[in-house]
């Protein structure tokens, strides 16, 4: 029978003799020390997955569950204006043409003000209503839940995993409705984006013309295209060694940025629009003024 070696079990680094080879010292220095903060935490995390402890999804999914704990409800709800909710006093046949099409599994039920949130309707229980249209519409509504812009990811999912709920409406410090966030938007701040709204099948296409000098941009977009779009020269890039808008907006701000986020770059503003797993999905860039040709 093999004895199983731990790192209890490895000498001290201070205990090596001089004359041991350098790369053992090192290696044993590497196994010693303790990360001392996530960001170490994650360099960590890419070394296992380059020693083929680990592959690449495992890590994206374990990055995620480290920076959810950082991040709100607020940072990755859907807002009020593109919640897609239902009239109480809609006719059925109203009400199924617009489930159908918006093919959501769940939907905030409202009576005269979309502010007045009666409850939340399973698409799923509407077809009771085919066997027994006697059945009042208020009757197959679910008691909504609430909570506040500010409540942590980590704890949300705690409850919605304990009340076995799958949606909650998010208010904001005056009680005022400002969005929903689902389950499904939780979890893909750990397994990655499932699917949104700017999904797009030809990634080719990732800056979009939203008005006169307002652009929607990929947070993976070459940096070379940004500023070949955009006619930026940023000599300090080349010597960073950047592939994309959003790893050099990044550096740029010395952290991850959170959604409302905005930085200044030489005629151009960038906006974080949408962030999923640590990285910022789309920015919102605004041109103020022509950027500066640097010769």
């Amino acid at each position: 029978m093999h004895n199983c070696l731990t790192v209890s079990d490895l000498p001290s680094p201070a205990s090596i003799p001089k004359r041991t080879s350098n790369w053992l010292q090192h290696w044993l220095q590497r196994w010693h020390k303790t990360p001392r903060s996530k960001t170490e935490l994650v360099h960590a995390l890419l070394a296992a997955q380059k020693q083929n402890i680990i592959d690449m999804d495992s890590r994206h999914m374990l990055e995620g569950v480290l920076w959810m704990a950082d991040k709100t409800v607020a940072d990755v709800m859907v807002a009020a204006p593109k919640m897609d909710l239902l009239d109480i006093h809609a006719s059925q046949e109203v009400m199924l043409s617009f489930i159908i099409d918006k093919a959501h599994s769940r939907f905030p039920v409202y009576e005269v003000e979309k502010e007045n949130i009666l409850g939340i309707l399973l698409a799923k229980d509407l077809l009771k209503l085919q066997r027994a249209p006697e059945l009042n519409i208020r009757a197959l509504l679910r008691a909504p839940v609430f909570v506040p812009e500010s409540k942590g990811l980590n704890d949300l999912l705690r409850e919605f995993r304990h009340n076995r709920n799958h949606l909650a409406i998010v208010v904001d410090e005056f009680g005022r409705v400002s969005g929903l966030v689902t389950i499904e938007d939780v979890l893909e701040e750990i397994v990655g984006e499932i699917e949104d709204e700017f999904d797009t099948q030809d990634t080719a296409v990732d800056i979009f013309a939203l008005a006169d000098n307002v652009y929607r941009v990929n947070g993976d977009t070459p940096l070379e295209r940004v500023q070949a779009q955009f006619e930026a020269n940023w000599p300090s890039v080349a010597d960073e060694n950047f592939e994309t808008i959003g790893g050099y907006i990044s550096h740029a701000m010395g952290h991850v940025p959170r959604r409302g986020e905005h930085l200044q770059i030489d005629g151009l503003r960038f906006e974080v629009l949408h962030t999923k797993g640590g990285a910022v999905t789309w920015f919102r860039l605004t041109r103020t003024a022509k950027p500066t040709q640097t010769p």
